[in-house]
């Protein structure tokens, strides 16, 4: 039986299912069937009841279901897939040295690198007690870093759709033995245009493996996939699909584009903004975003696609730790953040795909705490912002912004200009006169020596000249003319 939605949009449970929901949510990880070894090691850290998608997802995996799970962004679906993953690989687990012993039995596409680090760290924590292997491959780094780990041998391989296609060029994976494969964010990895590199990889996997689809929103596109390497699916969500989480509270503010960056200034003032995700649209946006707030004395970074490897995690741990407060990336930190009680995400320009606005604000009011979204509209953006309204089944409360004249001029930064350079009045400049400035005198080309009266030289002669022109054609010579003293 596949388990439906359990709230609707309304609010209320849905009346067939209301029995076995209301179990589920009652038990413990000790009843969904675990090893010892799994449920150590939830124990040591801190989990002792699952969440609503993992009680769901665990039972139905662990008979072998394939699954099409909606879920919000910080539900815990991570170990809904990972658990019982491990639970199946169990008896596949050796502590022999020999690669032969320990080939990719399992296969986890992810669409980012953040979210590729973060699912495999929680495959490494739940499976500690496990003698099973796993590893992350991702791009921005040397694939040759990567390659030895591969040929060791790995059960659990936790891939980007790129970087997997450039270790299947060099040989370096087999994939003879994969059990099951979980496409986690599959949303996000058709939005990022990853569908031809998902065909190539799905058509070297073996015909019989389970397969497990994980996506926050459930758009046409994402049931086209699922019909195509989906065998009879379960369907399970827990929560409407494409909804917004309860504890977080949404906000607009209709602003002037121009005036974005003075709004966002004062709300970083704020003493609920200790630490605060900032979406853009764009890297460049991103960049020079953070670098006027760190001129502004702000502890900001950015995180985007043309960062490295190693800038990006350095920003992200910095943040994380709380040497930096404020983050400024783009949607491709929407996917993959997973960040302890973070209070505040500022859209300081909204997504065309209002799907992101969902992935951006799910980055706050994380595993039931409470979180706030803000979202910065500009009247061009208006248009945006009614789709996500309409996606979202919910109209987001509305103020409009009321930026100081003053602290606009000193403080805001037109978009396509560097922030550093003033933009003041003509009148406001110190090095110009608040006068008319005078007319520069013109230059004259006249010579006065030429008005003085003629005076003859002592030894010039007078030359008479002939009636008639010469036969002979005058030559051409140099002269050099010489201006007498005035």
């Amino acid at each position: 039986m596949a388990y439906n939605v359990g709230v609707r949009a309304g609010g209320g449970l849905i009346p067939d299912h209301y029995e076995e929901i209301r179990k589920l949510n009652t038990i413990g990880f000790a009843e969904l069937n675990l090893a010892p070894e799994i449920l150590k090691a939830l124990a040591e850290s801190g989990y002792t009841t699952p969440t609503p998608i993992q009680a769901q997802a665990i039972p139905l995996v662990l008979e072998g279901c394939d699954l099409m799970a909606g879920a919000q962004t910080g539900t815990g679906k991570t170990a809904a897939f990972v658990l019982p993953m491990l639970q199946k690989l169990l008896p596949h687990a050796s502590s022999s040295a020999s690669p032969a012993r320990h080939p990719v039995r399992a296969l986890i596409l992810v669409p980012t690198r953040e979210l590729a680090i973060q699912v495999e760290e929680s495959v490494k924590t739940y499976a500690k007690h496990c003698k099973l292997r796993s590893l992350v491959v991702f791009g921005g780094v040397d694939i040759k870093t990567q390659t030895p780990h591969l040929k060791t041998g790995v059960e659990i391989l936790v891939a980007t759709p790129g970087r997997l296609l450039d270790h299947i060029e060099m040989k370096s994976v087999q994939f003879n033995q994969v059990q099951m494969l979980v496409l986690d964010e599959a949303d996000r990895m058709l939005d990022m245009g990853f569908m031809p590199d998902l065909k190539r990889i799905l058509a070297l996997l073996p015909k019989q493996r389970q397969n497990l689809m994980f996506s926050a929103t459930f758009s046409n596109e994402i049931k086209k996939l699922s019909a195509e390497f989906l065998t009879k699916p379960k369907l399970i969500e827990v929560a409407r699909s494409n909804a917004t989480a309860e504890n977080v509270t949404q906000k607009v503010y209709l602003v002037e584009q121009a005036d974005k960056h003075v709004l966002l200034a004062q709300l970083l003032r704020g003493s609920d903004a200790s630490q605060v995700l900032v979406f853009t649209k764009t890297k460049l946006t991103a960049g020079r975003l953070a670098k006027q707030l760190q001129k502004e004395g702000v502890a900001a970074d950015a995180i985007h696609g043309d960062k490295t490897q190693l800038e990006r995690i350095k920003a992200l741990d910095a943040f994380k730790q709380g040497t930096v407060t404020v983050l400024i990336g783009t949607d491709v930190a929407a996917r993959g953040l997973d960040i302890d009680q973070l209070p505040m995400v500022i859209n300081y320009e909204i997504p065309r795909a209002p799907e992101d606005y969902i992935h951006r604000i799910g980055r706050t009011g994380r595993a039931g705490a409470s979180g706030k979204a803000i979202s910065l509209v500009s009247p061009e953006e208006e248009k945006y912002l009614k789709e996500i309204e309409k996606l979202i089944k919910c109209e987001i409360e509305k103020e409009t912004a009321i930026v100081p004249r003053h602290a606009a001029k000193s403080e805001r930064a037109p978009r396509g200009e560097h922030p550093e350079r003033s933009h003041a009045p003509r009148s406001e400049h110190p090095e110009r006169s608040r006068g008319p400035r005078p007319a520069a005198p013109k230059k004259s080309s006249h010579d006065p020596w030429f008005d003085k009266p003629y005076e003859p030289s002592g030894s010039a002669t007078p030359v008479k000249q002939p009636d008639q022109p010469e036969s002979k054609p005058k030559k051409e010579v140099a002269a050099i003319f010489v201006r007498r003293p005035s």
